[in-house]
């Protein structure tokens, strides 16, 4: 085809879509100005005959058909102009929700919302929710792939963290052990202006408290005995970057004055140091600790405590985001050392647990039953006692409540006592390789057993040890 012809069929082509687009904006007028406008209008007309109509009556003439027809022919186009706005509304949106439910991307089937006899405007409702749930999930997924959760808890603090992230506010972490603290701050700097700076972790307890001075501040060489050298501090690695000062409530009153001094001035200088040294440095403090408590009691500065609560974050515990559970489990096995999968009693005997340690305890339990497991699936039986107790369904494991017979009594349901025994042993070994990080000879001491006795039982239950190196219980 010849270039002329590209032109002006080119030309022809912007003319048509001209035409189109004009007689399109004729008529893109607001739904929110054009109903108003109808239904006005048939009001007003309504209005004029019925005035009319009765002026019939004040004298005493009998009206005519006309008068009567004209009011029945209003009424009718009143009901047909609503019929038809609401069908021209209604129609795209059914039209969406019929073929949204036959992609059969949401949880359940469209039959079983069928015999849930809802009206179209719950349907709508429903279909919105779950839409909404879905892109959240997506959101979730694509800007906090390290957090795993999806619960109406967990949406929330993707919310705040997705505000907070782009300032440079302080941020204050508050959750109990185990709630993913760390994880969080790391969300925090990669949805930051600051992602690829410097981030600098610390945890105030990991660090004797005669040294924790030096490892935030730095020291000049001789500042103190067995200082040979000068050391850069945490402060100053971190300039440009973020810190995280970890476990904040378990600094010392000392440290936590001077701490306040960075965080106001953003200079401090080196121990045994004389000039002052300028930083640039965002703040995240996380504890596990009431710090509002410790500052009535004395134990935390108040003005460091405001000082650091410019925007807190507070983690929900594991117990208050159960729906989170079976996501979390599904997590951790990819992970496992030993591929394995879970049943749905095992799963309800998780749901049913507490989790004081929360997703940490989730994670070291997840992990200890997988290597349980025989045949790669997770049984109640493979679950520590301690667990089965708590969640109080420990019959599941050995037997199941008699109550026919009006009493509690426990009946075996298939194992041996022999089965029983192999099964506690692995366990007893299981544990005591994960705590020594698959050092075997730790292992058979912390069990009073010889090595070679212990290497017999590791074959015979085809216990792993490699897998379990450098994996200690938290």
């Amino acid at each position: 085809m010849s270039e002329g012809s590209n032109h002006s069929s080119k030309t022809a082509s912007d003319k048509m879509m001209k035409k189109l687009f004009a007689t399109k904006s004729r008529y893109n007028i607001s739904l929110y100005i054009l109903i108003p406008v109808i239904f006005t209008g048939l009001s007003v007309l309504s209005g004029i005959i019925t005035f009319q109509y009765s002026k019939y009556y004040i004298k005493g003439v009998k009206p005519a058909g006309e008068g009567t027809l004209w009011l029945v022919v209003i009424i009718a186009a009143t009901f047909l102009c609503a019929l038809l706005i609401t069908w021209i509304l209604l129609r795209p949106m059914k039209k969406f929700v019929k073929e949204t439910e036959e992609l059969q991307i949401f949880p359940g089937h469209p039959d079983d919302k069928k015999n849930l006899n809802i009206n179209e405007i719950d349907q709508f409702n429903l279909v919105a929710k779950e839409i909404k749930n879905l892109l959240s999930n997506i959101e979730a997924k694509e800007f906090f792939p390290e957090i795993i959760g999806q619960s109406d808890a967990m949406r929330g603090l993707f919310g705040q963290i997705l505000k907070v992230a782009p300032t440079d506010a302080t941020v204050l972490i508050m959750g109990e052990s185990g709630t993913g603290k760390e994880i969080v701050a790391s969300s925090i700097v990669n949805n930051s202006l600051r992602k690829d700076k410097p981030f600098v972790r610390l945890s105030c307890v990991a660090i004797p408290e005669n040294l924790l001075e030096s490892e935030l501040f730095g020291h000049e060489k001789g500042a103190f005995t067995g200082a040979v050298s000068r050391k850069t501090g945490k402060f100053e690695l971190a300039d440009g970057g973020t810190i995280l000062l970890d476990e904040i409530g378990d600094m010392a009153l000392e440290t936590q004055a001077k701490l306040l001094r960075v965080l106001e001035e953003r200079e401090f200088e080196r121990v045994g140091g004389t000039r002052p040294i300028k930083i640039d440095v965002r703040f995240i403090a996380a504890s596990n600790r009431n710090l509002p408590e410790m500052v009535e009691a004395g134990k935390f500065r108040e003005d460091l405590y405001y000082r650091l609560n410019v925007f807190t974050l507070v983690l929900p515990p594991l117990s208050e985001r159960k729906e989170d559970i079976p996501l979390l489990i599904s997590h951790f096995l990819e992970k496992a050392p030993k591929p394995a999968r879970i049943s749905s009693d095992a799963l309800q005997v998780f749901m049913n647990y507490s989790w004081p340690g929360n997703v940490r305890e989730l994670r070291n339990a997840v992990e200890r039953v997988a290597l349980m497991a025989d045949n790669g699936l997770i049984e109640p039986s493979d679950i520590p006692v301690n667990i089965l107790t708590s969640s109080g369904m420990e019959g599941m494991a050995y037997g199941h409540q008699d109550r026919d017979k009006g009493h509690e009594s426990y009946e075996a349901v298939g194992i041996s006592i022999d089965d029983r025994l192999r099964s506690l042993e692995k366990e007893i070994i299981l544990e005591a390789l994960i705590s020594t990080g698959g050092v075997q000879s730790r292992a058979a001491e912390l069990l009073g057993i010889k090595e070679r006795s212990l290497w017999h039982r590791i074959k015979k239950y085809e216990i792993d040890p490699g897998s379990l190196k450098k994996r200690k219980s938290p």
